[in-house]
């Protein structure tokens, strides 16, 4: 078997293999052939990989790379997907990595099969042939649509490690938190008729003017209760998207769709906002005499917390000399959490070029990102970091383990700790 081509053919590999994933059947693609890259290379390392089938997705599958024994450990984590993309506003193909003024462009490099060529390319040069601990290196499917990868690593309950770092473009700055986010649709039907009379019908449209007015006072409220200063919008957001109704203006509008998305803080529990939302809804079908119903346009996902006295953001603060942070986008932390791995997001690259046009990811983020990847691999599988078993209960996630104080640049390079 082959070793791992270099760095950037791995790239270049890695975004000529498309793997969109949309709700939208036109768009949406295998990952398969990705995963087949990744499973390549990394069997070449000695990395014993077992590629995972999902639920009611055929085409699409997880990978789950281990090489070292052990309860304890680290994941290094990321999908394998990316978004939709505009062929007529890209400046190259974004299916052939382009490298021009110090960047990389292609569809992924930053978000995120970029990091899984830096991650290879940094094991290739690392003895792991004396990891206390194991190293799994998890690719995941769907990360940008359902997270049904991630989902379905929850229900089979498929990974036990004690620590995890999702690599998503954060420009090398350690993220312990992100609000969650749900999308949902009201849908409202009144009845029809000609505009001259309004008995002969019920307008659906003035119903969904009187539940935008209750979800906007919702949405004061839940502004005035919860407030986090860790994040740069403190407060739970509530955005109406997209509204249709009708079909002409002298027709009584008998139709009418609203979807809207809530943001909410760690904390708060996403079903627990469904309902109060769905509490307000019979009074005012009572009231205008139409049907009102709500249901989610996908599955939500969790607001993500990891505790900022854990010893993942600890070590992870020192490797890059940045303080932990928050951020507004999802990722599939919480998921990683839910399995009682001590999660952050960390990685090379920029979140304001992902999903964007021309997305690329810098060359200077390169070098750095191996830095922290070599220290998070000598810290938690080269040495034994905690005295205590892990636990996979998600109720002890943010719970502070007794470990044994050990500097994470031990054993590092003298390069490395520049």
């Amino acid at each position: 078997m082959n070793t791992p081509p270099p760095l950037i053919t791995m790239m270049s590999q890695l975004i000529a293999s498309p793997s969109i994933s949309s709700s939208q059947a036109s768009w949406d693609q295998s990952n398969k052939k990705v995963i087949e890259l990744l499973e390549n290379w990394l069997s070449s390392l000695g990395f014993s990989c077992e590629v995972m089938a999902i639920p009611n997705r055929p085409n699409n599958v997880n990978l789950i790379a281990t090489i070292g024994q052990g309860e304890g450990g680290l994941v290094l984590s990321g999908h394998t997907d990316t978004v939709p993309y505009d062929q007529d506003r890209w400046q190259s193909d974004p299916f052939r990595l382009e490298e021009r003024d110090n960047k990389l462009y292609g569809l992924g490099s930053c978000d995120m099969k970029g990091f899984f060529a830096v991650v290879i390319d940094t094991l290739r040069d690392m003895d792991l042939t004396q990891l206390k601990e194991p190293l799994i290196i998890l690719a995941t499917a769907d990360e940008e649509s359902s997270m049904s990868g991630a989902r379905a690593l929850v229900s089979q309950q498929k990974i036990k490690a004690r620590y995890a770092v999702i690599g998503e473009p954060t420009l090398l700055k350690p993220i312990y938190a992100h609000k969650g986010i749900m999308m949902e649709r009201i849908q409202i039907k009144g009845q029809s008729g000609h505009s001259s009379n309004p008995s002969l019908g019920n307008n659906a449209m003035d119903a969904m003017h009187m539940v935008m007015s209750e979800l906007m006072t919702f949405r004061q409220q839940l502004k005035k209760k919860y407030r986090d200063a860790n994040f740069v919008i403190e407060y739970p957001t509530m955005n109406f998207g997209c509204i249709h109704g009708g079909d002409s203006a002298n027709r009584i509008c008998g139709k009418c769709e609203l979807d809207f998305d809530l943001r909410a803080l760690p904390g708060m529990s996403n079903q627990s906002l469904i309902e109060e939302i769905q509490a307000i809804l019979p009074k005012i079908e009572e009231i205008t005499g139409t049907t009102i119903e709500m249901r989610s346009l996908f599955e939500d996902i969790p607001s993500f917390l990891t505790s900022t006295d854990s010893d993942i953001l600890k070590t992870c603060e020192a490797l890059t000399q940045q303080t932990g942070d928050s951020v507004a986008f999802c990722t599939e932390g919480p998921f990683l959490n839910q399995l009682g791995i001590e999660t952050l997001i960390l990685g090379p690259g920029s979140i304001d070029q992902a999903h964007q046009p021309n997305e690329f990811m810098a060359l200077d983020q390169i070098k750095p990102m191996q830095h922290i990847l070599r220290g998070l691999v000598h810290r938690y599988c080269l040495q034994t970091v905690y005295k205590t078993q892990p636990n996979t209960n998600s109720s002890s996630i943010n719970k502070h383990h007794e470990q044994t104080k050990i500097d994470p640049f031990n054993n590092i390079d003298e390069e490395d700790r520049a």
